[in-house]
C-alpha cells in the first residue's frame, strides 16, 4: 500500500514538474515573440536565447549556426572552447540530411560526442540552421520535451532572422531602385533632346541603354554661328558606375569646349581627367568632331571608338585618325587630327559597339562591312527612317531578343 502511494506521489510530482516546466517554456516563448514583434535587434534576440538556454533549460554547452549562402557561421555559443569551422561543417554535412534531432553523445567521432544533441532547423526542405547542445541538467523523462522545445524556439528565432534579412534586402533593393531611377532621370537630362534640323543639316539619334542606365553617351554642342561639336562615347562597364563616369565626362567636355580649346588639347585634358578619376581602372572610347558650315569641313579625333561611317553617293569612308582610348594612360602616346570636306547629301553615321556586337550566335551579329553596305543602300532615306530600318534589321537578326549592350546612334546629314 505504501509502495503504491509512493508511485502515485512520484507521478504527481512529475506532472507538477512538467506543468511548471511547460509554463516556463511558454512564458519564455511569449517573451521571444513579443521581442520579435517589437523588432528588437538580432543581438538582443541572441542574448534572450542564451539566457533561456542557461537558466530555463539548464544547458551548459551550446552552439547556434546559421547558413549564409553555402556555409554555416556560429552566431551564438557558450560552454567550452569553440570548435573549428571545418569541424562544425563536418557535423552539418553528416547530420543535416536527417532533418530531425539526433542524439550524438554516443557517436564514435569525438567532434560529435562532445555534445548531447544535434537539432536542425529546416524550412521547405531547405536547411537554415542547426543547434548543438550538451550537458543538460535534466532527468531523462524531461529531456525529450526539452529537445522539442529547443527546436521550436530556434525555429521561431531563425524565422525572425530570415525576416529581418529579407526586410533589409527589400529596403536595400528599394533604395537602389530609387538611386537607379534618379540616375536615369539625370542621365536623360544629359542626353540632348532637341537636335538641329535646318537648311544646313539634319541630326537624328537613338539612345537605348541595355539597363535602366547605361555607359553610352552622345552630345551635340553649338560652338559659334558657324561651328558645332558632336561627340559619341562608350565607357567600359555598365550600370550606375558607368553612368556616373559618363556624367562627369560630359561636364568636363562641355567645360573644355567653352574654352575653345583645339581638339588635341581637348582630348589630352579629357584623358587626364578620366585617368585621375578612375586611376586607370576604367577607359572611354570616343569620337569627337567639329563641323564648320562655311567651309563644309570636319575636323575630328577618334579615340579608340567604332569608326564613324561617312556615306556620300557611292563612296564609303571610315573616320579612323586619332589616338588610343582615354583613361588608360596618364599621357596619350600620340594624337592625330583628321580632316575631311563634306559634299551636300553626305551622311556621317556615328554609333557604339552595341550595333555590331551581340552576345549570341555569329549570324545574329552585323559586321562593320555589312553596316557600311546597309548605309550605302539606304542613303536616300530620311535619317529617322534610316535608323528605324537598321533597328528593324537588327531585331530580325537577333530574333527580337533583349539587347546585350547599350545601343547609341548619332547621324548627321549635310545639306
Amino acid at each position: 500500500m505504501l509502495e503504491h502511494d509512493s508511485s502515485e506521489s512520484d507521478a504527481q510530482i512529475d506532472i507538477v514538474e512538467l506543468l511548471l516546466k511547460r509554463q516556463a517554456e511558454l512564458s519564455a516563448l511569449l517573451e521571444i515573440t513579443r521581442a520579435i514583434n517589437s523588432n528588437v535587434s538580432s543581438e538582443a534576440l541572441v542574448e534572450m536565447l542564451e539566457t533561456i538556454m542557461r537558466n530555463n533549460l539548464k544547458v551548459k554547452k551550446f552552439r547556434l549556426l546559421l547558413l549564409n549562402i553555402d556555409q554555416f557561421f556560429c552566431v551564438s555559443n557558450f560552454g567550452g572552447e569553440l570548435e573549428a569551422p571545418e569541424d562544425l561543417q563536418l557535423i552539418a554535412d553528416e547530420l543535416l540530411p536527417l532533418k530531425v534531432p539526433v542524439h550524438i553523445a554516443s557517436h564514435s567521432n569525438p567532434i560529435f560526442n562532445a555534445f548531447d544533441y544535434f537539432i536542425p532547423v529546416h524550412h521547405k526542405d531547405e536547411a537554415l540552421a542547426f543547434v548543438l547542445v550538451g550537458n543538460f541538467d535534466h532527468g531523462e523523462r524531461l529531456l525529450e520535451n526539452s529537445v522539442d522545445y529547443i527546436q521550436t524556439l530556434i525555429n521561431v528565432i531563425v524565422v525572425a532572422f530570415e525576416n529581418k534579412k529579407l526586410f533589409k534586402e527589400r529596403l536595400y533593393r528599394e533604395r537602389l531602385q530609387r538611386e537607379v531611377e534618379l540616375a536615369k532621370q539625370v542621365q536623360n537630362m544629359l542626353i540632348p533632346q532637341n537636335l538641329p534640323k535646318n537648311v544646313f543639316l539634319d541630326v537624328e539619334s537613338i539612345y537605348r541603354p541595355h539597363q535602366s542606365i547605361g555607359g553610352d553617351f552622345f552630345d551635340f554642342i553649338q560652338i559659334n554661328n558657324e561651328e558645332f561639336l558632336w561627340c559619341v562615347a562608350d565607357v567600359s562597364g555598365k550600370g550606375i558606375s558607368a553612368a556616373l563616369i559618363m556624367a562627369n565626362f560630359q561636364a568636363s567636355l562641355r567645360a573644355l569646349v567653352s574654352l575653345n580649346a583645339p581638339l588635341p588639347i581637348l582630348i589630352e585634358k579629357l584623358n587626364e581627367i578620366v585617368y585621375n578619376n578612375t586611376k586607370g581602372d576604367r577607359f572611354i572610347t570616343l569620337f569627337v568632331g567639329v563641323y564648320n558650315e562655311a567651309t563644309r569641313k570636319i575636323r575630328y579625333i577618334n579615340a579608340g571608338h567604332n569608326c564613324p561611317i561617312v556615306v556620300h553617293q557611292n563612296e564609303v569612308l571610315n573616320l579612323k585618325k586619332g589616338t588610343t582610348m582615354i583613361g588608360v594612360f596618364d599621357e596619350l602616346p600620340f594624337i592625330n587630327e583628321g580632316e575631311l570636306e563634306l559634299e551636300p547629301g553626305a551622311i556621317v553615321f556615328n554609333y557604339t559597339d552595341g550595333i555590331v556586337e551581340y552576345d549570341g550566335e555569329e549570324e545574329q551579329s552585323i559586321t562593320e562591312e555589312e553596316l557600311a553596305d546597309f548605309l550605302l543602300e539606304n542613303r536616300n532615306k530620311d535619317l529617322k527612317q534610316l535608323h528605324q530600318s537598321l533597328i528593324d534589321k537588327l531585331d530580325i537578326l537577333r530574333n527580337y531578343s533583349e539587347a546585350t549592350d547599350d545601343i547609341t546612334i548619332l547621324s548627321l546629314k549635310i545639306h
